[in-house]
């Protein structure tokens, strides 16, 4: 069976975007995240979050902090019934970024470097994974690196995105999609 993935962008789409989360007291799952995150388990479907963290390139907190909110994240959805594959993140920016932070790299949507990741670590064939996101850099990852499909969570773009995808208004109609689509 060919490996595929089903790549979650973090905030807005796993958890609430409350803007530049770091602080596991302010962690609120998005409704649905874990009925998804199982039927696509049960599809045959990775689970990889994908996550821009622009905070950290702007110094509100550090590496470190992303990874004790991350391993608290973990144990919540693991409480759940839900295991994550992978967690990728881009620490780095262009314009906001601070010292080492501050530059372009591959990994920052809508670049495809945390994509590829999943290629390399677990021989995802892109062509048949999926990308969920909330804003427009989501989309135009998932449709540079060739995903099957795309969607955009109604509620943070306030344009029209660039590229393909479909737009939903819940976690509920991917997981539909994903149901009908095998």
């Amino acid at each position: 069976m060919k490996q595929r993935a089903l790549f979650l962008d973090r905030d807005g789409v796993v958890n609430e975007e409350v803007g530049y989360l770091h602080r596991a007291e302010e962690v609120r799952f998005v409704d649905g995240i874990f009925s998804l995150c199982k039927t696509a388990v049960g599809l045959g479907y990775r689970l990889i979050v994908v996550t821009n963290q622009a905070g950290i390139a702007r110094g509100y907190y550090s590496e470190a902090d992303f990874h004790a909110l991350m391993l608290f994240m973990r144990a919540e959805l693991r409480a759940e019934g839900v295991e994550l594959d992978a967690v990728y993140f881009c620490p780095f920016h262009p314009e906001h970024g601070v010292g080492e932070y501050k530059r372009e790299h591959e990994d920052r949507k809508p670049g495809t470097g945390m994509l590829r990741r999943g290629v390399a670590q677990f021989g995802v064939e892109l062509n048949e994974s999926v990308m969920i996101g909330d804003r427009c850099s989501d989309v135009a990852a998932a449709n540079a690196a060739g995903l099957w499909q795309a969607f955009l969570i109604r509620g943070t773009e306030t344009d029209r995105c660039d590229g393909e995808y479909l737009m939903v208004e819940s976690l509920a109609e991917v997981e539909r999609w994903l149901v009908a689509h095998g």
